[in-house]
């Protein structure tokens, strides 16, 4: 068995295979599966993933491995299944599904290394430093001609190496430790001299209390610096290492224990046939639809602990911005140490320990969003996806998985159930469980007996003919004053950040637009800039028209803070908390500004989408939606069912607890079935409503979808490469398919790039993965020499 399996590290095409390696003699009992390596591939050092280890091959003269990155495997034996797999799934090349299982920090970056290995010209002697190597940077900054580097080559003088560097970083402590008796230390201290108080102070502190201790500690206790130890370090005495401790970004947080809550009658029901499937070890998804504060968190918690009592491990998937500080609570509450986060507003060496100690089997529950679905444990006992309809759960990038499709997968492999929780599911997920594919349970009241909150639905049209121009209903806004006289709080949501949503000329038309993508620029006042929220590009505010320099530049639409600014001009003594991307960007502003929200600090939460979930708040009895249609006219067939979701979940933040709740929905399509539905807080009535929409127009779930993007510098390419394309689809699809395109992308244009696309419907087409990956074959020249890029989602969420 001295032959390695390895995937390389070289996303493309003609490389997406398994590559024979000899493995040398240092390394024949230690390398496994899983473990990443360095290893030769043409005239680099690159990294790769040990897939297998074999006795045969039909290579005849092999390389060798050179060394190897881990001494446990990144990878276990099911996540190297399950990276096939899914590179299989979504047409995905296997390193970069690969890839995809591990924390940033593990992924390998690569540097390029000049060597001197004779005599060179003296132009290029300045290059190299005294060890006789140079970075490659350093040689394009010196102005020393390519030419001339390249004869070097030729003639043997330089070789051009690379080096394989991966960013994992540990973080350590400098210890201080003594290996002499306490009689030995006593003699030393007879020897210090009586006026060096603080090293005779420090030695007493090894003779009182023996044992290592942090040198930081140490010097702060007595108040004195490196210097001090230094003699006795020297004279061996004391002696320093360095001991490695793992990051803990929840150690500074006081977190409560909780004990199990005694269940309502219908928790109980649900969480039956959940404990059966634990203990029988039977994979059964199923899907938990509960209305919002029904308890669900309450159901996972216990369901865990049975999982853990068993011996086994779980994870828990909680989308990005419900994933709050209030959400970690009640995990680590219930379970302690044994539970590790993983999100985003984790630095990446937060991440990697928190994900280390997932790998040490020091942890046995993960909670975090998409990517924690990989957690490398070997035993679970569940998986558990809150809010299954949302989705972030989907990876826009390569690889295009979704992250139900994984936890099924992996509940298959350990004959685990899989629970999905949600107040308003998928349409595809309540369409199983109707089926009976999944397992339907129900939490129909909230818990505590309290009261769904009253809605009203606000016509602001109606508003407008009455001559109330302002952002705010009348309704609404005198609703927030009566919560500021009662002292209770309000939630304000509205899906845009920013000062305004576009600016035009009131002269010509005129709307200043992204030089680089087909979309208006937004207007951020804090920063007095125009940003596109798809590039970053950014300028100033103009004065005067680009176009035709008129003075009349006007704003329109509403973000955030202009919301903000109008709320401090009508309601003066409100006292107001703004989230969203721009006021969250620092590590920590998050739970900050829900902390000071919580601890009553302010009168209203104003937000975007991150104050739609996860938000538990005893005194928040309104909740205000401003602009409830602001996604009912985007191009995409998920669009009622994104704003009846939206509305029911940020509308279940009121009236959680002993006050009533009320929620004011301001819109200008009241009468749309989305809208009204979410204000009668029935799910089923819309689920039948919209099916049948999606039954008419042939969308998910009675068809499959899937979307090839096509974008190219040059418009005239990427059209013809798009219609080319269309041609070999319905060369090579049966006749079920239904082909739409090519037509441009609803943003034709991002980054200089123009975009076209095509969509597949399709119910049954067992040929359609291997067609694509035909067609991207067909096209890898043009990918690579050309900047063609082809995007394939074999399960769209997003059509823009």
């Amino acid at each position: 068995m001295n032959i390695a399996k390895v995937v390389v590290d070289v996303p493309a095409s003609q490389t997406d295979r398994v590559y024979d390696y000899l493995i040398p003699a240092k390394l024949m009992d230690v390398l496994q599966p899983g473990m990443r390596v360095i290893v030769p591939f043409g005239n680099r050092r690159i990294m790769g993933f040990v897939l297998q280890i074999s006795n045969r091959t039909e290579v005849d003269k092999l390389k060798e491995i050179q060394e190897t990155m881990d001494l446990l495997p990144a990878l276990t034996p099911e996540l190297l299944d399950l990276g096939v797999w899914m590179g299989e799934q979504t047409l995905s090349f296997h390193i970069t599904a690969l890839q995809a299982m591990l924390p940033q920090a593990m992924k390998a970056t690569y540097k390029k290394i000049l060597v001197r290995t004779g005599d060179i010209p003296d132009e290029l002697q300045s290059v190299f430093s005294k060890d006789n190597t140079a970075l490659f940077e350093q040689f394009e900054q010196s102005g020393v001609s390519f030419a001339m580097l390249q004869q070097a080559i030729k003639a043997g003088q330089v070789e051009l190496r690379y080096q394989v560097n991966s960013k994992e970083t540990k973080k350590t402590v400098r210890m201080l430790d003594t290996k002499q008796t306490t009689e030995e230390l006593q003699a030393e201290l007879s020897n210090v001299n009586p006026r060096a108080m603080k090293q005779r102070a420090l030695l007493e502190h090894f003779i009182e209390e023996p044992g290592p201790v942090a040198q930081k500690q140490l010097l702060s206790i007595y108040q004195t610096t490196a210097s001090t130890l230094k003699p006795l370090l020297d004279a061996g005495i004391l002696q320093a290492y360095d001991k490695e401790i793992m990051r803990d970004p929840y150690e500074d947080r006081k977190i409560e224990p909780t004990k199990p809550l005694e269940l309502s009658d219908s928790q109980a029901r649900a969480l039956q046939p959940i404990l059966k499937s634990i203990l029988t070890e039977k994979h059964d998804v199923f899907l938990l639809h509960g209305v919002t504060g029904s308890g669900k968190t309450e159901v996972y918690l216990q369901a865990i602990q049975q999982v853990l009592d068993k011996g086994q491990e779980a994870i828990v998937l909680v989308p990005e911005i419900a994933l709050t500080p209030q959400t970690v609570n009640r995990f680590k509450g219930r379970f302690g140490s044994d539970v590790a986060v993983l999100h985003s507003a984790l630095s990446a060496g937060e991440k990697y320990d928190e994900w280390r100690k997932i790998q040490r089997k020091q942890v046995k529950v993960a909670v975090g969003a998409r990517s924690a679905i990989f957690a490398p444990f070997e035993n679970l006992g569940i998986i558990i996806i809150d809010e299954e309809h949302e989705t972030s759960y989907k990876q826009e990038d390569h690889p295009k998985y979704h992250a139900r499709d994984i936890a099924i997968f992996r509940g298959k492999y350990h004959h685990a159930p899989i629970v999905l929780g949600s107040a308003t599911p998928s349409l595809e997920s309540y369409a199983r469980a109707e089926k009976g594919v999944y397992q339907m349970l129900e939490l129909p009241e909230r818990v505590n007996d309290a009261s769904m909150p009253d809605y009203q639905i606000i016509d602001m049209r109606d508003e407008l003919h009455a001559g109330n121009r302002s952002i705010f209903s009348r309704e609404l806004l005198d609703q927030m004053k009566e919560r500021i006289c009662k002292k209770e709080q309000t939630v304000l949501f509205l899906n845009r950040r920013g000062y305004s949503t576009f600016v035009m000329c009131r002269d010509c038309g005129h709307t200043v637009e992204c030089p680089h993508c087909d979309i208006t620029l937004t207007y951020h006042r804090s920063s007095e800039q125009l940003k596109c929220h798809y590039c970053g590009y950014e300028e100033p505010v103009p004065h005067f028209c680009p176009s035709c320099e008129s003075d009349t530049i006007r704003y329109f639409g509403t973000g955030t803070q202009k919301v903000e600014e109008t709320l401090t001009q009508l309601l003066p003594e409100a006292r107001v908390i703004r989230m969203d991307v721009d006021t969250t960007r620092r590590k920590g502003s998050h739970e900050k500004l829900l902390g000071a929200f919580g601890r009553g600090e302010a009168d209203i939460l104003l937000g975007t989408q991150m104050i739609a979930k996860g938000l538990d708040f005893e005194r928040v009895t309104l909740v205000g939606v401003l602009a409830a249609d602001s996604m009912l006219h985007l191009p995409d067939f998920r669009a009622a069912e994104k704003t009846f979701q939206l509305l029911t979940q940020v509308s279940g933040r009121a009236g959680r607890h002993a006050l009533p709740g009320e929620v004011i929905i301001q819109t200008y399509s009241p009468e749309h079935y989305s809208v009204e539905l979410a204000a009668s807080g029935d799910y089923r009535p819309f689920f039948q409503t919209e099916m049948q929409t999606r039954r008419v127009f042939q969308y998910p779930p009675y068809y499959y979808l899937a979307l090839l993007t096509i974008s190219h510098q040059n418009q005239v390419k990427a059209m013809q490469t798009t219609q080319t394309i269309v041609q070999l689809l319905q060369k090579h699809l049966s006749d079920q398919v239904r082909i739409l395109g090519p037509t441009p992308s609803p943003l034709a244009r991002i980054k200089d790039r123009y975009r076209f696309q095509c969509m597949i419907k399709y119910k049954n087409e067992p040929n359609l993965r291997d067609v694509i990956r035909r067609i991207l074959h067909y096209y890898e020249d043009a990918r690579k020499k050309e900047d063609l890029q082809i995007h394939v989602d074999l399960q769209p969420y997003s059509l823009m």
